[in-house]
């Protein structure tokens, strides 16, 4: 695989990772226990903190490519694996 391949499905994974870890670890305002602005709908964070999330981002999108390049380059689970029709 080339790298800019690599780093493209790396940034696929990141990118799946960040949408996927978006309403862990967030608290409401009715949780912290702050006031809500006018207008505000109930579940709106509290804080979102965008550094923290993107390092947890970071470290998913590094495992979840991790595993799909060992198994690019050892063949465990390959797409005639996959074949359920033939």
């Amino acid at each position: 695989m080339r790298w800019q391949s690599a780093l493209a499905v790396f940034f696929l994974f990141w990118v799946a990772a960040a949408f996927v870890l978006l309403p862990f670890g967030v608290r409401t305002d009715e949780e912290v226990g702050a006031a809500k602005v006018a207008g505000q709908a109930d579940s709106a964070p509290h804080q979102f903190d965008v550094k923290r999330h993107l390092l947890r981002s970071t470290v998913l999108g590094v495992v979840a490519f991790g595993l799909y390049y060992l198994n690019y380059v050892n063949g465990w689970l390959t797409a005639e694996m996959l074949d359920f029709y033939h």
